[in-house]
């Protein structure tokens, strides 16, 4: 843990910033006492919002009826028969 009094931390803290980021624990002290932790901030990944397309997509009813002709296609040269 780096400890900086308030001083060297005006004057050398794009220093203390990249310690930091650099996952070193940074604290600043004013006459020695602690009085905040210099740490990076972690940017949220923003939340899933579920049923955001609801009504916005359309399947049509015939989407899972596929012609055979084009299921034997895909089982042509196959290792593993059907």
């Amino acid at each position: 843990m780096l400890t900086a009094n308030m001083h060297e931390a005006k004057t050398q803290l794009s220093r203390l910033v990249e310690r930091a980021l650099a996952g070193e624990e940074v604290v600043i002290a004013r006459a020695g006492k602690p009085l905040v932790r210099l740490v990076p901030v972690v940017e949220e990944k923003p939340r899933r919002q579920f049923g955001r397309l609801k009504g916005k997509i359309r399947i049509a009813p015939d989407f899972d009826e596929t012609p055979q002709d084009i299921i034997d296609s895909f089982y042509q040269g196959a290792i593993f028969p059907r």
